[in-house]
């Protein structure tokens, strides 16, 4: 009786058989591939059946690395924001300056030029700080008695009169500006000469003429400057312009709103005027002074005898 194997205990050729078949055939494919490149469609079809395969494997690789990436780039980011604000900052900061250097050295230039339209002696100042009672308009100056400061002096900016020193102390002074209520200023109607004197209106920032009879000759747009006719200030200083003029048949007087041309509540660089009065004495005064003098003179030799 024949023993045979069952089909799947059989062994079929020989494993050096089979290794010289599978190298012999391995050989031949290479050297087809390297000659006619037969392999390349099978080998795309491969990669392409393999390519979700390795996508899953390296998954988890390319997850952790762009977790990482991500946590860097946030803090990357972060700090780039941070340095980016700060320059900002500081660039909105120098820009700041540069705008305030150029509008302070435009006053300064202006108020140089007005240096030279006066023959009066003129003291630069800057404005320290303004007034602390809500009712009086008045400013500090950084220059006092001195610096040749003078109580009754005129204070100019580059447009016109903001004010007059009322109080002079050894290293400051104080300055009433023309808006005050309690603040009186001879003016002159540039257009026609007509003289007034403008009082300030207070919180409404303006001035007024008053004591103008209804048919005074007044226009809206009329320019005020000084008169000179008081001693105490220079003629042709610009004061005000006029915005309105309100006439009642009832009344006696006319209203004349007027604005300053100057920069009143906001002029930083001023100059002060030497308030040097060049005009002749009233003949009245002058023969006063000499009265005294003579009643001075007889008392001394009274005394003597």
């Amino acid at each position: 009786m024949e023993h045979t194997p069952p089909p799947f205990f059989k062994r079929g050729p020989a494993p050096v058989v089979r290794l010289a078949f599978f190298a012999s055939l391995s050989f031949a494919l290479l050297i087809l591939d390297a000659r006619f490149r037969y392999v390349d469609g099978l080998r795309d079809v491969l990669a392409l059946a393999a390519y979700p395969f390795q996508k899953a494997a390296t998954a988890p690789i390319t997850l952790a690395q762009r977790t990482t990436e991500f946590f860097v780039s946030q803090a990357q980011l972060r700090s780039e924001n941070s340095a980016l604000r700060a320059e900002l900052l500081n660039a909105a900061r120098d820009a700041q300056r540069y705008q305030t250097a150029s509008a302070e050295l435009a006053q300064l230039r202006r108020a140089n030029d007005m240096r030279t339209r006066f023959d009066r002696q003129t003291i630069p100042a800057e404005v320290l700080y303004t007034g602390r009672d809500p009712y009086d308009y008045k400013v500090v100056l950084d220059k006092g008695r001195q610096h040749a400061v003078t109580a009754g002096s005129l204070v100019i900016d580059a447009d016109g009169a903001i004010g007059q020193i009322t109080r002079v102390h050894t290293l400051v002074s104080e300055v009433t500006l023309i808006t005050d209520k309690a603040q009186a200023i001879p003016v002159q109607i540039v257009r026609n000469g007509l003289r007034a004197v403008a009082f300030g209106a207070g919180a409404s920032g303006m001035i007024e003429l008053r004591f103008l009879p209804a048919n005074a000759d007044v226009l809206t747009g009329d320019r005020l400057v000084t008169s000179g006719i008081d001693g105490s200030y220079p003629a042709g200083v610009a004061v005000a312009t006029v915005v309105r003029v309100e006439r009642d048949a009832q009344q006696a007087f006319a209203r004349v709103v007027c604005e300053p041309v100057a920069g009143v509540d906001r002029s930083r660089y001023v100059l002060v005027l030497a308030g040097e009065d060049l005009r002749p004495d009233y003949p009245l005064a002058e023969q006063a002074r000499r009265s005294a003098k003579r009643r001075s003179s007889a008392g001394n030799r009274r005394g003597a005898e």
